[in-house]
């Protein structure tokens, strides 16, 4: 008897390590825009946005976290510029 083919619920695998780090790096984006809003920093705001959207769009928790790292890394050194 043949078993009907599995249809999986979502395009790609999700793995432990990229919940976690999509929860990480997503709950760190979420906390610099609400901070970039209140204290009207462009930076934050924008980093903030780009946090959230790594944390949703990057499948690899590896690249999430090199990217996410490098994004502070920019906003930090955004804010000291100006």
């Amino acid at each position: 008897m043949e078993q009907p083919a599995e249809s999986p619920l979502l395009p790609f695998h999700i793995s432990s390590g990229t919940l976690f780090a999509s929860l990480l790096w997503g709950s760190i984006g979420v906390g610099m825009f609400i901070y970039g809003k209140k204290q009207q920093s462009a930076s934050a705001l924008i980093g903030g946005i780009a946090m959230i959207a790594v944390s949703y769009l990057v499948p690899d928790p590896l690249w999430m976290s090199v990217t996410s790292v490098a994004i502070i890394a920019a906003v930090y050194l955004w804010s000291r510029r100006g």
